[in-house]
C-alpha cells in the first residue's frame, strides 16, 4: 500500500490504484482506498429514496371500462403538486431562442391528432419509458392504440400481440452485424422485415418464372398486459416500400376475409389502410408474391389525439440518421404527420470517449442528426433526453464514468444551441454515483444500466411531471 500511488495505473477514461515497475503494473490498493476513506459521490441511500418518493406513478389497469375521451376519473390521475415538491424536480430545458418552445408542444398535444416519435437505445426497448409516458399522455390529451409496431418484433414487449409466421427476416439500419441495403431505404422506423431474401440486383423476368410463390403472415391482437388505452386501435396501417413485383395481401378478422388487395408494386413508399369497427382481437395479414417488398412496420392507432411509437435501437448512439435514405425518410415523416420526436441517446458511446474531444465530436454529430430529422420533418419540435447515470469499476467499486458530467453537460448545451429541449436524466436520477444506489434499491438491473420495471416507472414519472408542469395552463394552476 505504501508502493501504490493513487490512480497510477492507467485504462478507459479512469485509473486504478497501484504501481508500475520496468514497464509492468500492478494494482494494488492505497491505504484511503483500502479503507473507504475516499468516495466517489456524496449521495446517500436516503437522497435516492428522497428522489424516488417525488412523484407517485401509475399502475396498468385491469379493465378497459374507460372511454376514450378524458374523465373526470382520468384527471384525477394527473400529478397532485400539493404532494409534490416541484422544487426538486429536474425541469426540462428549453432553448431560449424559442421561449414558445412549451406552448408549441401544449398545441399540437391538444390538436385534433399528434404523433409522437420515440427514438432511443435499449434503454427504451420493449416499450419501457416510451409506453408510460404514452398511457399518460392519452389519459391527458385523448387518444388511443400502441402506435408502430415491428413485423417482426425482436425483443419481448406489452404493447399489443404481435405473431409473425416463421419465414419473416428483420434487417435493421442500426444493428452493425448486419450488411447494410445499398438503397438505405430503411423507413422512419429504420427497420426492415421481409419474406423473402434481399436481393441488391432485381431478377428478370425469366427468373422470376422459376421463383416460387413464398406467403408469410403476422397476426395482430390487443394485450392484456398492456395500459386500457393501448388496447383500443381500429386505425392499422402496414407501411411498406420497394415492391417491385406483385404481392398480394389478404386480412382476416377472426377468421373471415376483410380485405384483399394487391401492393401497390411501383417500389415506392406507401401505407396500406386497415379499418375495422373495434379492436380486432385476431387479425390475420397476409401477404404472398414470388419477391418480398420493404415492411417498416405496423402502426395500431386509435381513430385521432396522441399516438406516440416506440423506436428502440439496440446499440445505437443517435448518429445513424444522416445515413439513411432522406427522400424515403420524408416521405414516411409526412404520411406519419409526427409532430414531436423525442431523441434519448448517449449511453452506449460513454465507455468509447476518451477525452473531452471525443464527447465535442459526438455532441457536434448530434446537433447534426437533430437538424437533418428536423428538415425532413417540417415544423417537428425535438426533446432529447439524455443519458443515466451509468458506472464502472475502479478499485473494485462501480463509479460514474469521469467523463459523464462534461457529457451531459455538452448534450445539454447542444441542443439548447438547436432549438432542441434536454431533459437530464442523470441529474433526475441524482447525478454522481447515483446509479450504484438504483441498483441497490433493484430499481435498475445489475447491468447498472437499465432500469426494472419499477424504476421504469419512476424515471418515466418524473419525466411526465416535468413535462406537464410546463404543458399545463397558467390559469389552471389554483385547480390543480
Amino acid at each position: 500500500m505504501f508502493l501504490s500511488e493513487k490512480g497510477g495505473v492507467e485504462k478507459a477514461q479512469t485509473q486504478d490504484d497501484g504501481f508500475s515497475y520496468q514497464g509492468a503494473s500492478i494494482k494494488y490498493p492505497t491505504y484511503t482506498t483500502f479503507l473507504g476513506l475516499e468516495k466517489d459521490s456524496s449521495l446517500t441511500r436516503q437522497d435516492v429514496l428522497e428522489v424516488t418518493q417525488i412523484v407517485t406513478p401509475l399502475d396498468i389497469e385491469t379493465t378497459e371500462s374507460k372511454s376514450d375521451s378524458t374523465t373526470t376519473g382520468d384527471i384525477k390521475q394527473l400529478p397532485d403538486f400539493t404532494k409534490i415538491d416541484t422544487t426538486r424536480l429536474v425541469r426540462i430545458k428549453y432553448p431560449e431562442s424559442n421561449p414558445d418552445f412549451a406552448n408549441e408542444l401544449r398545441e399540437k398535444l391538444s390538436s385534433r391528432s399528434c404523433r409522437i416519435i420515440h427514438y432511443g437505445d435499449s434503454q427504451i426497448e420493449g416499450d419501457r419509458i416510451t409506453g408510460y409516458l404514452r398511457n399518460r399522455l392519452q389519459l391527458m390529451y385523448g387518444g388511443s392504440g400502441p402506435g408502430f409496431i415491428p413485423v417482426l418484433p425482436v425483443y419481448r414487449q406489452i404493447s399489443a400481440v404481435v405473431e409473425p409466421s416463421e419465414n419473416w427476416q428483420r434487417y435493421a439500419f442500426f444493428d452493425p452485424t448486419q450488411k447494410k441495403f445499398s438503397h438505405k431505404k430503411y423507413g422512419a422506423y429504420l427497420s426492415v422485415s421481409r419474406f423473402t431474401n434481399y436481393q441488391k440486383e432485381l431478377p428478370d423476368s425469366l427468373a422470376i418464372d422459376t421463383l416460387p410463390i413464398v406467403r408469410a403472415s403476422v397476426v395482430i391482437g390487443k394485450s392484456k398486459k398492456s395500459y386500457a388505452k393501448f388496447r383500443r386501435f381500429t386505425n392499422i396501417g402496414l407501411h411498406y416500400g420497394n415492391c417491385n413485383f406483385p404481392v398480394k395481401i389478404s386480412v382476416f378478422n377472426n377468421g373471415a376475409l376483410i380485405q384483399e388487395d394487391n401492393l401497390i408494386a411501383d417500389g415506392k413508399y406507401h401505407q396500406y389502410k386497415i379499418r375495422t369497427a373495434v379492436t380486432p382481437t385476431n387479425l390475420k395479414i397476409e401477404v404472398e408474391g414470388k419477391i418480398s417488398a420493404d415492411f417498416y412496420g405496423l402502426t395500431l392507432d386509435g381513430n385521432s389525439k396522441v399516438q406516440i411509437d416506440n423506436v428502440a435501437m439496440r446499440g445505437a448512439s443517435g448518429t445513424i440518421f444522416t445515413n439513411a435514405n432522406a427522400a424515403i425518410y420524408s416521405q414516411m415523416m409526412r404520411q406519419l404527420s409526427s409532430k414531436i420526436v423525442i431523441m434519448q441517446y448517449g449511453g452506449n458511446t460513454m465507455p468509447y470517449l476518451k477525452d473531452s474531444t471525443d464527447v465535442e465530436n459526438y455532441t457536434k454529430r448530434i446537433a447534426y442528426q437533430i437538424n437533418w430529422i428536423k428538415r425532413r420533418a417540417k415544423n417537428t419540435n425535438v426533446i432529447f433526453i439524455g443519458p443515466t447515470d451509468m458506472c464502472l469499476p475502479v478499485n473494485g467499486k462501480m463509479e460514474t464514468y469521469p467523463l459523464l458530467p462534461y457529457l451531459n453537460s455538452k448534450l445539454s448545451e447542444t441542443c439548447m444551441q438547436n432549438n432542441t429541449a434536454y431533459w437530464s436524466m442523470y441529474d433526475a436520477m441524482g447525478g454522481k454515483g447515483a446509479m450504484k444506489l438504483w441498483v441497490d434499491e433493484k430499481l435498475t438491473a445489475k447491468d447498472y444500466m437499465h432500469f426494472t420495471w419499477k424504476g421504469t416507472k419512476i424515471i418515466s414519472e418524473l419525466f411526465f411531471t416535468a413535462l406537464y408542469l410546463d404543458l399545463k395552463e397558467p390559469e389552471t394552476d389554483d385547480d390543480t
